[in-house]
């Protein structure tokens, strides 16, 4: 919608008689905004098929510090909205990223531990123990 705005307001100018020669008409504005939407979306559907476990908020995980928030915030979200993470996460190195170790507390009472790992910069799984 934003982009939208931006190239009506790009059509208004260059209709003015400044630009008498050059005719842009705002219906052709518009087909482009909507076009340039259409592609970001793709583009955005695209990056999601390559890397579907990456950790929204989180970006290319590098650290183990990163793989451990990004691990504990993917089991909170499989566990359940009331589900709260019992102290640190533990991650572990391996030779393509972490391996993230934890529990969490269900609100029902009880404790859940889960396995996490992350590969070559994103999370590729969580196992929640039941």
């Amino acid at each position: 919608m934003k982009a939208t705005t931006i190239w009506t307001g790009v059509a208004m100018l260059a209709t003015s008689p400044i630009h008498a020669q050059m005719v842009i008409h705002p219906r052709d504005i518009v087909g482009a905004a909507i076009a340039s939407d259409i592609v970001r979306d793709r583009q955005a559907e695209r990056a999601a098929r390559r890397t579907p476990y990456a950790a929204p908020g989180h970006g290319p995980i590098a650290t183990a510090t990163a793989a451990r928030d990004a691990c504990a915030a993917k089991a909170l979200d499989q566990a359940g909205p009331d589900a709260k993470l019992i102290g640190k996460a533990r991650a572990s190195s391996m030779s393509t990223g972490w391996e993230v170790e934890g529990l969490i507390a269900l609100p029902g009472g009880g404790d859940l531990p889960f396995v996490c790992s992350v590969r070559n910069g994103s999370v590729s799984g969580v196992l929640l123990r039941r």
